[in-house]
Parts: C-alpha cells; structure tokens; sequence
C-alpha cells in the first residue's frame, strides 16, 4: 500500500509539473502570439461548424478551450516577461471559459444560471478595464449613445421580462444591466472595443429571446448566430484592447 501511495503521488507530481511547464509555454512572450491566435482560429471554426449540425452535441468538446486560447494569445504578445499583463482583460477571458463550460449545460437551468454567473465576471472584468483605456471621458464627450444603451435595456427588458420563467428574470434583469454598461462603457473606448462590445451585446440578446421563446425559424441558424456574434465580439475586443494598450505604451516610452 505505502509503494502503491508512493507511485500515486508520483504520477500526480508529474502530471503538476506537466500541466505547470505547459502553462509557462503558454504564457511566454515572443512578441505575436500568432500560434495561439490560430488555435482560437481553428477553435472558433470548429465549434460554430459544430452547431450548425448540432448545438449539444459532442463535436462542441472544444469550446472550453476557446477563451484559453484567446488569453493565450494576449499573454505571448508581449515583448518580454516584464512587460505588464492586461489582467482585466485575462480576467475576462477567464469568467467567459467558465461560462463556455457551464452553458454546455444550459438545458439544466442551473446550468444556465451558473454559466450567467460566470459571463457577470466577464462584465465586469471588461468594464474595469475599458476605464482605465479612458471610457469616462469618452463617454463624457458623447454621453448620448451611453444612455442610448441604457434606454434600450430598459425597453428590451420590459418586453421580455413578461415571457420568462419568473426565476429568471432578476438575474437576466441584473445581467443584461451590467452588460449594458460593459457596452456603454466600450462606446466610450471607440473603435474595435466598441464593435466587439456591440458584436457581444447583440449575441446575448439573441440568447435572451430564445430564453423568452423567440427564434429565428431555424434553430440552428439562431444557435449559429449566437455563438459567430460571441466570437466576433470577444476577437474584437481582445484586439483592440491590446492595440490600445500597445499604441499608449509607444506614446509614454
């Protein structure tokens, strides 16, 4: 039993050192970080091709990795190790993994809620981050498009609220709020920000009419939509965040 525990322990101590040595690959610099940005390529491919035939089914077994892969790249990008991470950012992508996971699931309603959860993270990741890109003062510049976001949360919600399981509709009200606010905080940002932003936002608002019983007449297609939209916006956002952080970066050398 002592050798059996022995060689158990091993192994495990391996298998750590493996998934560590993997990870410091993952999350060394080289300046591009294309190899990672490829799999998130390849990854997004497969998995929109994946619910085009069938949204549960098992070809989806990547989508946990596809968040990973995009922090990969945020992460390689980097000229040296000492250059600081947009943790913000990382954070993000990492809630949004956790949501990828649990929305697997999303036909248990706890499922759903958990992955809501999750993607709640997500917001408010990207909303902090998107102030310290300077969304304040963008947003003080042009207010009307902020509190245009907001006015059509409050509309879609009262259309929706109706048709939803009433245990729902807090945390869809709650959630689609701070999405609304990552959104409005991303218009303050400008440029691909605020386009991944609109991608995301118009993503989730499919989800939420198919949770109130509103669909396109293919289901697919809806699911399709979906996650081309999630995927669109999250690209969008990565990219443009490190293009920002990168130019602000020049201007202060």
């Amino acid at each position: 039993m002592v050798i059996t525990g022995q060689r158990s322990g091993y192994r495990r101590k391996r298998m750590l050192e493996a998934a560590g040595a993997a990870v410091s690959r993952l999350a060394r610099p080289d300046g591009h970080g294309r190899g990672p940005l490829a799999a998130f390529g390849a990854l997004a491919a497969a998995d929109v091709a994946a619910v085009a035939r069938n949204p549960r089914g098992p070809g989806r077994a990547g989508k946990p990795l596809l968040m990973p892969a995009l922090a990969g790249h945020v992460l390689r990008r980097r000229e040296d190790a000492s250059e600081p991470v947009p943790k913000a950012l990382v954070a993000g992508l990492a809630f949004a993994a956790a949501g990828d996971t649990a929305l697997l699931f999303d036909h248990h309603e706890s499922a759903f809620l958990v992955g809501m959860a999750a993607f709640l993270g997500t917001q408010v990741s990207y909303t902090a981050g998107y102030t310290r890109l300077g969304a304040l003062r963008g947003i003080v510049r042009k207010p009307w498009p902020a509190l245009a976001c907001l006015g059509g949360w409050a509309a879609i919600n009262a259309l929706l609220a109706p048709r939803l399981d009433e245990q729902l509709r807090l945390p869809v009200a709650g959630y689609s709020l701070a999405l609304t606010i990552m959104g409005a905080t991303a218009l303050g940002v400008g440029g691909k920000v605020a386009a991944g932003a609109g991608s995301f936002l118009a993503s989730d608002l499919l989800i939420g009419l198919q949770a109130a019983g509103y669909e396109l007449p293919s289901r697919q297609a809806h699911e399709v939509l979906i996650m081309a939209g999630y995927l669109l916006g999250q690209y969008l956002i990565t990219s443009g965040w490190l293009e920002r952080t990168e130019a602000e970066r020049a201007v202060t050398a």
